[in-house]
């Protein structure tokens, strides 16, 4: 497995799509780093910002998008009653809810910060504080409970699936799958 910095995830070099998703995570939490940084008035530089902008605006769609369309159906397909996988799959789907409606708004607040030198404007970072707030714990919940969960439910085939769709969300071409005898 790879460790995320900044970049997106090496999709096609990740052979596990759950390993994508906690690459995508690690992202996050950089992110998160990053929009605490700027909201404790630290300087960052243009890359920085760049980083965090892209995230929001372009890897968060995508990620949410592989939870959402692949990964939270086969686990509701998957899972057996005694995995209480309902109630946490439906409070994650309500984050990603807000997390989708939030982010173009954080993204102007991030802008507008990074933008002045010197005007911080306190309820702006607040907001911007409570995001990356939420999506930790969020990514906690992720990490702790669905992808050690999707580990041991999820099929080969389901995984196969996954990454498929994955590539094609991100415009890239599946390899031919392989058939052996």
């Amino acid at each position: 497995m790879t460790t995320a910095r900044g970049e997106k995830a090496a999709v096609g070099g990740l052979e596990n799509p759950l390993d994508i998703i906690h690459e995508d995570h690690m992202r996050e939490r950089e992110v998160c780093a990053l929009i605490d940084r700027l909201v404790s008035a630290a300087s960052l530089q243009d890359a920085d910002v760049h980083q965090i902008v892209a995230f929001l605006e372009e890897q968060l769609p995508q990620h949410l998008a592989d939870e959402e369309i692949d990964l939270f159906p086969m686990m509701l397909n998957r899972c057996e009653p005694e995995d209480e996988i309902e109630k946490v799959i439906e409070k994650l789907q309500f984050d990603h809810g807000h997390a989708l409606a939030d982010a173009p708004a954080v993204v102007a607040m991030i802008r507008a910060i990074a933008a002045s030198s010197s005007d911080r404007f306190d309820h702006d970072c607040q907001q911007i504080s409570a995001f990356a707030h939420h999506a930790r714990r969020h990514l906690i919940l992720e990490n702790a409970v669905i992808l050690p969960i999707a580990r041991a439910r999820l099929t080969e085939d389901d995984l196969r699936t996954m990454k498929r769709h994955m590539l094609e969300r991100r415009g890239i071409t599946p390899p031919p799958e392989t058939k052996t005898c």
